[in-house]
């Protein structure tokens, strides 16, 4: 079946633009187009799509509301941002909305559909260059290390788990280092996300980070 997807955002020659190339992309399919946040956060209720491809600066509502009312809905709608502004606040902002993607407009449109198939299959991916910028200031913050809080209800071996999603670790490296299968991985993950009422591997992250797991 195709991936439904919903187009927020403001400007009619984006939303033709991105209509045109997933119109032609095999398994992606446009299910419906929003010009302001209010009207996304309605559409995404009304027409239940995979992936809505959200901007931020828009009128009524902006995407980072717009985002945190879908995803907070409870629905299968998947947000991923695609802006042209990729301040710190905006991206700690959409991840912290619910996002399980966050884009910038200069990215190549083939990796901005690749993205749509990801965060669609259930995964999270941010822009290289925000990805690097993140890491960048985590790791110049000169805060002693708070001592680390491990979240209630999660087993000595997911808390390990947690930590090195955290670490940026893919499952097949974190089955590496832990001496367990991968698939053993996969349904530690799939607890985890469901114990700390996280929507995907982004939101383990942050909790990670939060409760000190990760320095």
């Amino acid at each position: 079946m195709s991936v439904r997807v919903l187009l927020a955002d403001d400007q009619p020659l984006i939303r033709a633009a991105l209509r045109m190339v997933i119109a032609d992309a095999p398994g992606l399919e446009v299910a419906g187009e929003a010009g302001t946040g209010a009207d996304a956060v309605r559409l995404s209720r009304e027409l239940g799509p995979d992936v809505v491809v959200m901007d931020i600066r828009m009128p009524d509502m902006d995407g980072i509301e717009a985002t945190r009312r879908i995803t907070e809905a409870g629905g299968d709608a998947r947000v991923v941002v695609l802006t042209t502004f990729d301040d710190d606040e905006n991206v700690y902002g959409a991840l912290r909305a619910g996002a399980a993607g966050f884009l910038v407009k200069d990215m190549a449109l083939d990796d901005i559909l690749s993205a749509v198939r990801v965060v669609a299959a259930g995964d999270a991916l941010i822009a290289p260059g925000v990805t690097r910028r993140l890491i960048a200031a985590f790791a110049a913050r000169p805060a002693p290390r708070p001592e680390p809080r491990v979240p209630a209800g999660i087993t000595e071996r997911e808390r390990e788990v947690l930590t090195l999603i955290g670490r940026g670790r893919s499952n097949t490296e974190i089955a590496a280092e832990l001496f367990i299968s991968a698939a053993t991985v996969k349904a530690h993950v799939t607890r985890l996300l469901v114990k700390l009422a996280a929507r995907d591997r982004v939101q383990l992250v942050i909790i990670a980070y939060e409760t000190g797991l990760v320095p």
